[in-house]
């Protein structure tokens, strides 16, 4: 504890990391008031009892789960019919799609090799593709409020505006649109000005705004009637802090494939037979090297299978892809999730590069060839670290699944028991306690998180 009260003192002395966090903090809490104000043509006292006449209505408890997954990642904003309400979303999705899009696109590809000026093109284009995502995602969402989940023949008294009327749809679309920009600016502010990982930090902020009133939600339940007393949030508690640990372990689990460097006068015995073996480095290659994509990419496509009901309303079987606590969604999201692994990761770690990398700069894998065996090794490496990094995503996955239906009672805080969201959070606060602490060493203080390094070095 004495060490921890000491870093954040050597934080708080550092002028250049308290401003930063403090404009980081700033940037937070002008996101976070952002996302309590609502739509002008909407009444928010009547928002408020969305989610609430939603789960009363008979059948309605699937929606009521898939809504709170959905709102989740705009800490509440989509179901207070915010301005924010769109959040950040649109700019992760029009992230995928210029990367994807690099991947058969030569224009793409060049700018992604052209360093510093072609990141900025394609940080200009990702801006202008996350306006026309908000172009297509902004009615749909004011058509799910006006028809779906507030509809205008039962809520007259929650609209300002006839919902029908131009009057409303399009100022509503340029408040939602306009929001969303807004949050790509603060977040980009963040990543410039702050500790970095804006994007990243707004989706976990509001991620974390919905974690207290759930747990309140789920105290109140397991200690009222019917519930299983104050002991079972007890181990409520234990076994969440078990699951981040193992989440943590997962974003951190590397295998570490031995490299060799030899210089041009080693190779050519120039020098003392003693240095022949060269600089020994590492290649780290992560267990989970797709991060969280595979569930965003999954939970993109698991919206297609509740449209089947459509088809066929009385299908028992058809209805649980709306539920995403039954076992048809979470048995195809795992399926999902397992497949877009191998797929992400196979498009974002060029191991032919790598290969080719290595034998440029004189590197090698000890008993491997270079060039094309190399890759070969790296390939197939990949491949076996992979399937088991999938299958324990994929198990973070469904695990919200299965604790609301071994203990957990109500769906809000069964969320936070995997997916998505508890990723996003390991990770982002990885990351920024990262960031944190390679500030302190530069200044020659001992980080948040201790190596060994920080724990040797003595800097006079």
């Amino acid at each position: 504890m004495k060490e921890f009260i000491q870093t954040l003192k050597n934080i708080w002395s550092l002028k250049e990391l308290r401003d930063k966090i403090i404009l980081t903090l700033s940037l937070v809490l002008v996101y976070r008031f952002a996302s309590y104000i609502s739509l002008p043509a909407i009444n928010m006292a009547e928002v408020g009892n969305l989610l609430q006449h939603y789960q009363n209505q008979g059948g309605n408890q699937q929606g009521a789960g898939l809504l709170g997954l959905l709102s989740s990642f705009t800490g509440g904003a989509f179901s207070r019919a915010s301005i924010m309400a769109l959040g950040i979303m649109p700019y992760i999705s029009a992230s995928i799609i210029v990367q994807l899009m690099g991947m058969a696109i030569p224009y793409l590809q060049k700018l992604q090799k052209d360093g510093e000026s072609g990141r900025n093109t394609l940080n200009q284009i990702t801006r202008w593709l996350t306006i026309a995502v908000c172009l297509v995602q902004a009615p749909s969402y004011l058509t799910s409020v006006t028809q779906f989940f507030l509809p205008y023949g039962q809520f007259q008294s929650a609209y300002y505006i006839d919902p029908n009327s131009i009057m409303f749809w399009l100022p509503s679309i340029v408040i939602l649109v306009a929001g969303s920009v807004f949050a790509m600016w603060l977040g980009e502010k963040i990543t410039d000005k702050g500790i970095g990982n804006g994007i990243s930090i707004l989706i976990m902020v509001g991620i974390l705004a919905d974690l207290p009133t759930a747990f309140i939600q789920e105290f109140s339940t397991q200690t009222g009637k019917g519930g299983f007393g104050t002991i079972m949030i007890l181990v409520e508690v234990l076994f969440w802090l078990l699951v981040v640990l193992l989440a943590i372990i997962l974003s951190v689990a590397v295998r570490k494939i031995p490299i060799q460097y030899v210089s041009r006068a080693q190779a050519r015995g120039d020098v003392n037979r003693n240095l022949m073996q060269g600089a020994r480095q590492w290649i780290p290659l992560k267990v989970n090297a797709a991060g969280v994509m595979p569930i965003i990419f999954a939970q993109a496509l698991m919206f297609v299978p509740g449209l089947l009901t459509k088809v066929d309303e009385s299908n028992t079987f058809l209805a649980g892809f709306k539920n995403v606590f039954s076992w048809q969604y979470n048995v195809l999201f795992a399926l999902l999730i397992i497949i877009f692994s191998f797929f992400y990761t196979a498009i974002t770690i060029p191991v032919n590069q790598m290969a080719d990398d290595l034998k440029r700069n004189g590197g090698l894998i000890p008993k491997v060839r270079p060039g094309k065996e190399t890759a070969d090794y790296l390939d197939d490496i990949l491949s076996k670290i992979t399937l088991p990094g999938a299958i324990f995503l994929s198990i973070f996955a469904v695990l919200p699944a299965i604790v609301h239906g071994a203990f957990v009672q109500t769906d809000r805080f069964a969320l936070f028991f995997g997916g998505t969201s508890l990723l996003i959070m390991v990770g982002v606060i990885l990351d920024t306690v990262q960031q944190i602490n390679t500030y302190l060493l530069n200044h020659h203080y001992d980080g948040l998180m201790q190596s060994k390094l920080s724990r040797t070095t003595n800097v006079e």
